[in-house]
């Protein structure tokens, strides 16, 4: 009996041993995959990081080469002492605040500061002697001077950056500025991940290291070294005074230790007992190509370890979990197979035959309700006189009646909509009678839920098998979709017309407020001066006095309604209007910025013109539009021959509106592409003024064209029907 359950034991021995080794190779296998992952995560966000740090630096680097070029910049340092004027300052300042940089200033040949951008500052550079800082005896060798410290008087960290300042061979002086890394160091510090940056001799100048204590900001920075200085590094640091007064510089708060994570990669821990391991890596800001590099800059990134740590443990923890479970289920369904095998082999030969009898008819009912299913478009069938035999779940899906609610129905039906209950029988009974439109007809349908449905219904005979007539065969789609795109793109359409004439009213609105200044001014002398002859007892004068005010008042008013009338959201709509009446409304709206402009605007309009059937004021923003364009093209154009042109005439079908400028007109290359959207020629234009316009025109059944005219300029020419 031992004998024979050996095999068994040993082979569950043997599985054991197997599961063992993949619960360990799954956990290494994890930790392995999550130590890539924070080694690939370290190397982007080193590269992203560095790529920052570059960035700042690179866009300050020619900046002092290039102020240093500036004549009032040269003329500051021939000038005599005391002498110069204050030119060189303001521009320093302006160049200064435009370049977003600390300070910028100008030193002359012995290192004391001329002109500064701070030069209205109670810190200010000016009279301060830098000519003992390294990137001031650099450039006075006529080489870019680069250099990080403390401002020796402002106590601020920064970095410095210097050029020379040359009349022919001679160097003048020297042009600096100080840029801080300010912003950089704040992103840093709200991402939470220990990020340091190390000059060349290993001393952390800029960074965040949360886990190992917070290195401080501005003149309460902590400067700490990652390794020991020479003698002489320590002496030079302190001679040009590159990290304040400090004369000894703390270790950093954290250690690396000797063994290797990966290539590059190395293991760093706090002081205290215990504390958490971090991975790091080191990676040079500057390549050795790069005129930087002389800086020897290291960003150094860590990342927590513990992470890889915990995800190795949990694949061990889960990974015994699942063989433990596996292990369970392996003897649960070997007891329950030995169990239900009988049941099995008994139900088997009883299924075989009932799927042998039912196969045939589950197969054709499967494939017809396959069909039916399939169907996107609803489909009801009824009968001569008018009852539902049938419909498909794509209906029922339309209308919201499943079929048991809606066989046997005679009209009205439930989803029939109550408004158009009179086109609905006019469409069932000419169904029903065979006079149904071929090309089918709209119906609004009201869901079993309330909300309206549209659809198209097309109607055909149905004829049975045998090729009688059993009734009618209807196809249901639903366009509801179709419906709401239309709406939508015409409340599109109309809410960009209202901005473009929005737009426009912002074109012309300065001009307008100094017009509707005038009556407003009057206004108020003639109240003064009625209060005078009030006072006077002077009837007359009074009475007179309240006319002008009266008269002014409406004058404004009037100014006020060109303005209410071009920013209307809702248009009244189409009806009989004449495009004369349209040009004159324009023509005051813009007659303050055609004064403003010095342009006349010179009107040859149709004397007996027929109306048209339009939108006013959608009409008026076309014409706006053109006659802007047209103040706005002749902007190089001297101002005697500055004028725009506005002429109509009609014929026996049309009224034709032009609109002619004498500017440059419309390059050829431009003309079939001037009314396509988002094309303009304007430098800050949007390129849909010209295109709303055709739009508005076209739908009104019009045209709007352009040409140029062969004395020179442009014309626009608008062409709608007549009246009749």
């Amino acid at each position: 009996m031992r004998h024979s359950t050996w095999p068994r034991g040993l082979l569950w021995l043997c599985a054991a041993g197997l599961a063992v080794w993949l619960i360990a190779q799954a956990g290494l296998a994890v930790g392995q995959r999550e130590a890539q992952a924070l080694e690939g995560s370290m190397r982007r966000a080193a590269e992203v990081n560095t790529l920052a740090v570059r960035s700042v630096v690179e866009k300050y680097k020619y900046l002092p080469y290039t102020v240093a070029q500036h004549p009032s910049v040269v003329r500051a340092l021939e000038s005599p002492p005391g002498k110069g004027s204050m030119e060189a300052s303001r521009y320093l300042q302006a160049v200064n605040a435009h370049a977003a940089s600390s300070v910028l200033y100008l030193m002359n040949a012995h290192g004391v500061t001329l002109h500064a951008s701070n030069w209205e500052r109670p810190d200010s550079f000016v009279g301060k002697d830098y000519s003992a800082r390294p990137y001031f005896t650099e450039a006075m060798r006529g080489q870019v001077g680069l250099f990080y410290a403390v401002g020796k008087d402002t106590g601020e960290p920064g970095l410095f950056l210097a050029a020379p300042v040359h009349r022919g061979a001679a160097v003048l002086g020297v042009v600096a500025v100080k840029v801080s890394l300010g912003e950089i160091e704040a992103t840093w510090r709200d991402a939470g991940t220990p990020l340091v940056l190390s000059d060349a001799f290993g001393v952390v100048f800029l960074g965040s290291a949360p886990p190992f204590g917070d290195l401080g900001l501005g003149k309460e920075r902590r400067y700490v070294r990652t390794r020991a200085l020479t003698a002489s590094q320590d002496q030079w640091l302190q001679d040009h005074y590159v990290y304040g007064r400090k004369t000894h510089l703390e270790p950093a708060p954290w250690a690396a230790q000797p063994d290797t994570a990966a290539d590059g990669f190395y293991f760093v821990t706090g002081p205290q007992p215990g504390a958490p391991r971090f991975l790091a890596l080191d990676h040079p800001v500057f390549d050795a190509a790069d005129s930087f590099h002389t800086l020897g800059w290291t960003l150094t990134v860590m990342a927590d370890y513990g992470s890889v740590v915990r995800e190795r443990n949990s694949a061990w923890l889960s990974a015994s979990l699942a063989a433990a479970l596996l292990a369970m289920a392996g003897l649960y369904w070997q007891a329950r197979e030995r169990r239900f095998r009988e049941v099995r082999q008994a139900s088997q030969e009883l299924e075989r035959r009932v799927q042998e009898r039912t196969q045939e008819l589950g197969d054709a009912h499967a494939f017809r309700k396959a069909m039916e299913d399939s169907l996107l478009v609803g489909m009801r069938a009824r009968d001569l006189e008018g009852h539902i035999i049938y419909v498909n779940p794509a209906h029922a899906q339309i209308t919201g009646y499943s079929a048991d609610e809606l066989l046997g129905k005679l009209p009205p039906y439930p989803y029939w909509h109550p408004q158009d209950v009179e086109r609905h029988w006019h469409n069932s009974d000419a169904a029903l009678q065979g006079k149904a439109d071929l090309t089918g007809w709209e119906s609004r349908l009201r869901h079993k839920d309330g909300h309206d449905v549209y659809t198209m219904v097309y109607t055909a005979p149905l004829i049975d098998a045998q090729g009688q007539h059993r009734g009618w065969m209807s196809s249901v789609v639903d366009i509801s979709q179709q419906k709401q795109s239309e709406a939508l793109q015409r409340q599109q359409l109309e809410q960009l017309q209202h901005a473009q004439r929005l737009a426009s009213m912002g074109e012309i609105a300065s001009t307008i407020g100094h017009e509707l200044n005038q009556p407003l001014e009057a206004i108020g002398n003639f109240a003064s001066a009625a209060r005078a002859f009030a006072q006077q007892g002077n009837a007359s004068m009074l009475d007179s006095s309240l006319v002008e005010v009266q008269q002014q008042i409406q004058r404004a008013a009037g100014i006020l309604q060109r303005i209410k009338t071009i920013g209307k959201r809702e248009t009244p709509g189409q009806e009989p209007l004449q495009l004369n009446t349209i040009v004159h409304q324009v023509q005051e709206w813009v007659a303050p910025q055609a004064q403003h402009r010095k342009t006349r605007i010179a009107t040859r309009l149709d004397s007996d013109q027929p109306p048209v059937l339009a939108d006013g004021v959608l009409l008026a923003q076309v014409v706006l539009n053109l006659v802007m364009n047209a103040l706005q093209s002749m902007e190089g154009v001297p101002p005697e021959q500055r004028c725009v042109e506005i002429a109509s005439f009609h014929d026996a079908q049309h009224v034709t509106l032009e609109v002619r400028d004498h500017g440059p007109g419309v390059a050829g290359e431009n003309k079939a592409r001037i009314f396509e959207p988002f094309f303009t020629t304007k430098p800050e234009g949007l390129g849909l003024g010209l295109n709303i316009c055709r739009t508005i025109v076209e739908g009104h059944r019009g045209s709007l064209t352009v040409h140029n005219h062969r004395e020179g300029g442009a014309v626009f020419t608008l062409q709608l029907e007549r009246l009749s």
